[in-house]
């Protein structure tokens, strides 16, 4: 690899290390364990297990907007359901 090339990938590597560490949600790795963890009981396809662990939706209608095929698609029956789930994330971010 040219030490152009080189440069290119350490700076793209630099803006994409600051993004993430400016709007990560979660500090702590097992915290974010624990939002896989508590997303993957609902049976939700890998992209909308991403969105909503990055986004942190505050309501079940904030939710469904994200993610629609959630609830279109079965894996939840309804609002008290995504309620729980929300309410469980937002335990995981008070206690980080």
């Amino acid at each position: 690899m040219s030490d152009d090339a080189a440069n290119q990938v350490s700076q793209v590597f630099e803006k994409s290390l600051q993004y993430v560490k400016r709007f990560s949600r979660y500090k702590n790795p097992d915290s974010v364990r624990q939002v896989r963890e508590v997303l993957s009981r609902y049976q939700l396809a890998e992209f909308e297990l991403c969105v909503l662990g990055n986004l942190c939706p505050e309501t079940p209608e904030e939710a469904i907007a994200m993610v629609p095929s959630m609830k279109t698609k079965g894996r939840i029956d309804d609002d008290e359901q995504i309620e729980k789930m929300l309410h469980d994330l937002s335990l995981i971010k008070k206690f980080e």
